[in-house]
């Protein structure tokens, strides 16, 4: 209830016991929620990550509630295995060089947790609801209704997304295969030969091409609005265009302008 304050709000079985909202099928437990009404969008991805969480969960039928300490293979706590745990914890942590850089970007902080969100793959696209036991009747792609809706179809492999990556290759005269995973997607716009400041622009112009690629998937599929290509990318065009007046220091071209230079800006 603190934690998901919406989705309970919206639920059907508040203050029941665990008894109630699932049951034990075959070898595990099945859950069984039931709403007031029809999720919204939001509300899907809340969904989602409660079931996520709720999948980490053992549920022992027919066994009392207890608190057991996972350090200890006994079960019970021990001030030597809290810090063995605290030691273990601390030894050779390091953050993953893709987020350090990620966090960098001169972007706002949504737009970061976006890129963020779809690095680990954690964007509630159909693969990913179906995965968290969200029922949907259609997997596919909503764009071009082929393969199932995962992030590394819908964002850079989809037949009308695709291309939209290949025209913005061409503003830095770069070629080859795009990378299946998100993470060596983001690392192949790494435009090393570019100045600092526009290699980081080719960083953040990938966030804005993904972000811009979402709202217009959701717009298909909550809205009914067909996919326009040439219409992401202006649209994109212009958020990164924003973000850069707003946070990059002495950045002032007209938007006319820096879109008809992109070669130059990248």
């Amino acid at each position: 209830m603190a934690k998901y304050p919406r989705l309970y709000h919206i639920s059907n079985q508040q203050h029941q016991l665990i008894s109630s909202v699932g049951s034990q099928k075959g070898a595990g437990w099945e859950w069984n929620f039931s709403w007031r009404r029809s999720l919204f969008e939001n509300e899907i991805g809340m969904a989602a990550e409660f079931l996520e969480e709720l999948a980490q969960v053992t549920i022992h039928h027919n066994r009392p509630d207890l608190w057991v300490w996972k350090a200890d293979p006994s079960g019970n706590y021990s001030t030597k295995s809290a810090y063995q745990l605290l030691v273990e914890a601390t030894r050779g942590v390091s953050e993953d060089r893709t987020f350090v850089e990620l966090w960098n970007l001169k972007i706002p902080f949504k737009a970061a947790v976006f890129a963020w969100r779809l690095i680990k793959d954690c964007l509630p696209t159909r693969t990913n609801l179906r995965t968290r036991q969200v029922e949907l009747n259609d997997l596919r792609c909503p764009l071009c209704n082929s393969p199932e809706e995962d992030a590394a179809h819908l964002f850079f492999h989809c037949t009308k997304t695709l291309p939209l990556w290949w025209e913005s290759q061409s503003w830095v005269n770069s070629s080859g295969v795009f990378p299946h995973n998100p993470k060596d997607h983001f690392w192949k716009h790494d435009n090393k030969p570019a100045a600092r400041v526009r290699s980081k622009r080719w960083k953040c112009w990938w966030v804005a091409l993904t972000w811009t690629i979402w709202k217009h998937r959701n717009e298909v599929v909550f809205d009914n609005q067909s996919f326009d290509g040439s219409k992401v990318i202006n649209d994109a065009l212009f958020l990164l265009w924003s973000w850069l007046k707003v946070m990059e220091k002495g950045f002032t071209m007209q938007f006319s302008y820096w879109s008809s230079h992109l070669k130059a800006a990248f």
